[in-house]
């Protein structure tokens, strides 16, 4: 699969999940609370989520979408993007003072495995797929 394509599919993915982050199940009791409790729930009965988070959601997806169109940015740049950005929130989602993102969007629980699980391929298409070749001496 090239990075173009790749990124569309990611683009497409994040928006369908900020689109099912718009209908959540109630959050359940002990959850951490936010400043920003507009749209509060689990999407999907297992992701923590509230509509900052969708929207983020919705933006990486129309840039993942833009990017595998060669619209905005390249699909590798997009990809190093998505690998930092969910790799620093997985990082954040593990400690207890940053889990709610400073009170604005939960990122505790399963959301923490998931940002794992989609720093890993975009790491590796961002950073390792078309990478220029080291030049020789």
């Amino acid at each position: 699969m090239n990075t173009s394509t790749a990124a569309m599919i990611f683009g497409v993915v994040f928006v369908l999940a900020g689109a099912s982050g718009l209908f959540p199940s109630p959050v359940p009791s002990g959850a951490p609370p936010l400043a920003v409790e507009h749209g509060h729930g689990l999407a999907l009965g297992i992701f923590p989520v509230n509509t900052l988070h969708n929207l983020v959601h919705l933006v990486f997806g129309v840039l993942g979408i833009a990017a595998g169109r060669g619209a905005i940015m390249s699909a590798r740049g997009y990809f190093q993007v998505v690998a930092v950005s969910y790799g620093l929130l997985m990082v954040l989602g593990l400690i207890p003072a940053t889990r709610t993102t400073f009170g604005l969007v939960p990122i505790w629980g399963a959301d923490v495995w998931l940002h794992a699980l989609l720093a890993i391929p975009a790491a590796y298409f961002g950073f390792a797929v078309g990478a220029p070749a080291a030049r020789r001496a």
